[in-house]
């Protein structure tokens, strides 16, 4: 079954960090681009890095991980849980379907791993709950969205149709899915995303189909269900600032066409800037090729500059396989010199520079970026953007403090935070086509426009005194 692309239209956050409520659409809807790009600005700590972490946990659910218990550092102070909200456009061979998923998380103490020399330490773990798949549903009077997948519920999931469409399993014989709920709640993992439920829904798939009976209905869902779980795996791509200093080759679609007869490569490559690295054997071969397709680009972008890949010896990996130890390195004007001794706007632009490539080539591939612009010359970072946006085809979220992006995006790629938490996100109104958004960001920062306030105002009469006033402790 072919997977169809999948698009983030839009995110909800509710007691996450320190947005209380605040609804981003992804979309342009001033223009039709082949690109989604949106690039959020805004005050320090008012909420840009929000985005790109609620993005990073939705990838643990898609992929039914276990969720860092870090996150739980991401509910509100003022709240005991977190709820997120995604909206999808699932691209069907029937047409372009809406599709949301929201769940709810919390941190409680794991009672279960207390024992009397832990008394002292509590374990605490993330439990995801109140988890809601809608989609549009199919009957013979109409479609309109409605519940596939409610969690909610003491019989595994409601509603109780599609619970037995899905699973083919009733109320009366659902052992299997109360434990399968179990198991996830247990492991701080998604239950609608979790193996075993997909296993579940994958094997009543499996039978109908050979058995003839497979419906219209259940085809439907079933490639709806299993569209996000490949958008998840393999099509969403998320840098941190804690990322910095490392190139992601996870499984890409630019991966597998330069390995023949390649066959479903599921393992991720991390490749540090800074440190050599011990990989199998096979992995080094698909390292050289996507290092030299990197080239292609860096060069353009950063004259007489190529990276490579210099080979340390043979080393006996820990699971007893032969690998290689490597280390990335750059070359300028025949000298080679390890990729570490290069500037810090060099490594950030190296580390996301396959997958900028892989976004403008792949209308599938989703990637977020925190801090777009750290290290990188403004001129270049505007320039870089406005090509994937006129002419890429995939999804970029990205923040950054540089306001040159400003000047070369369209207007309906760029966001702003604002002060309020109740209200953390929203799009500049009254700009006009004429107008230098830059310049119309600034004047609203000094003047107060919009309906929201962008900017807590500082003053500097009290930023200078509070300067004098700290060197003279040091005097003292």
């Amino acid at each position: 079954m072919k997977m169809a692309d999948v698009r983030i239209t839009s995110i909800d956050i509710h007691n996450f960090k320190n947005v209380i409520s605040g609804h981003l659409s992804l979309e342009n809807t001033r223009k039709n681009y082949r690109a989604s790009i949106v690039g959020v600005y805004g005050q320090n700590g008012s909420g840009k890095s929000a985005i790109i972490e609620t993005l990073d946990l939705l990838r643990y659910v898609l992929r039914g991980q276990p969720i860092p218990i870090a996150f739980a550092d991401c509910i509100n102070v003022d709240s005991s849980e977190a709820t997120l909200a995604f909206e999808f456009r699932v691209m069907l061979p029937s047409g372009p379907q809406t599709v949301t998923y929201q769940f709810s998380y919390k941190s409680i103490v794991d009672e279960s791993n207390q024992n009397s020399t832990m008394q002292n330490q509590k374990i605490q773990r993330i439990v995801v709950f109140n988890e809601l798949l809608k989609c549009p549903i199919l009957t013979d009077k109409q479609i309109k969205m409605g519940r596939l997948i409610d969690s909610d519920s003491s019989a595994g999931f409601s509603p109780v149709a599609k619970r037995k469409l899905l699973t083919g399993v009733d109320k009366d014989n659902n052992t299997d899915l109360l434990v399968a709920k179990k198991l996830a709640n247990a492991s701080s993992r998604s239950f609608v995303f979790s193996r075993e439920l997909l296993s579940m829904i994958r094997g009543n798939v499996n039978n109908r189909m050979q058995s003839g009976s497979l419906s219209d209905e259940l085809e439907f869902y079933y490639t709806i269900i299993e569209s996000l779980v490949h958008f998840g795996n393999n099509c969403l791509f998320v840098v941190r600032t804690s990322h910095t200093g490392m190139i992601s080759l996870n499984a890409q679609p630019l991966m597998f066409k330069y390995v023949e007869g390649h066959n479903g490569y599921q393992g991720v490559i991390m490749l540090p800037l800074d440190n050599p690295i011990d990989i199998v054997k096979s992995d080094k071969t698909v390292v050289e090729k996507i290092i030299a397709n990197m080239n292609i680009v860096l060069e353009q972008l950063i004259p007489g500059l190529t990276i490579g890949v210099r080979d340390l010896g043979t080393q006996v990996l820990p699971n007893g396989e032969q690998g290689n130890r490597i280390q990335l390195m750059s070359h300028r004007k025949g000298r080679e010199l390890p990729l570490k001794y290069e500037s810090e706007g060099i490594k950030k632009i190296i580390s996301i520079l396959q997958l900028l490539i892989v976004v403008y080539n792949q209308s599938s591939i989703t990637v977020a970026v925190d801090e777009l612009d750290s290290g990188v010359f403004e001129y270049l970072l505007g320039e870089l953007l406005r090509i994937i946006a006129e002419k890429g085809k995939g999804q970029l979220v990205f923040t950054s403090h540089n306001l040159r992006p400003l000047e070369t995006l369209d207007k309906g790629f760029v966001a702003f935070t604002t002060t309020n938490p109740n209200h953390r996100y929203v799009r500049m109104v009254n700009v006009k086509d004429t107008n230098n958004l830059r310049d119309f960001y600034y004047r609203d920062i000094m003047l107060g426009e919009q309906d929201e306030e962008l900017y807590e105002p500082t003053h500097n009469a009290e930023i200078s005194f509070a300067f004098r006033e700290a060197g003279e402790h040091f005097d003292a």
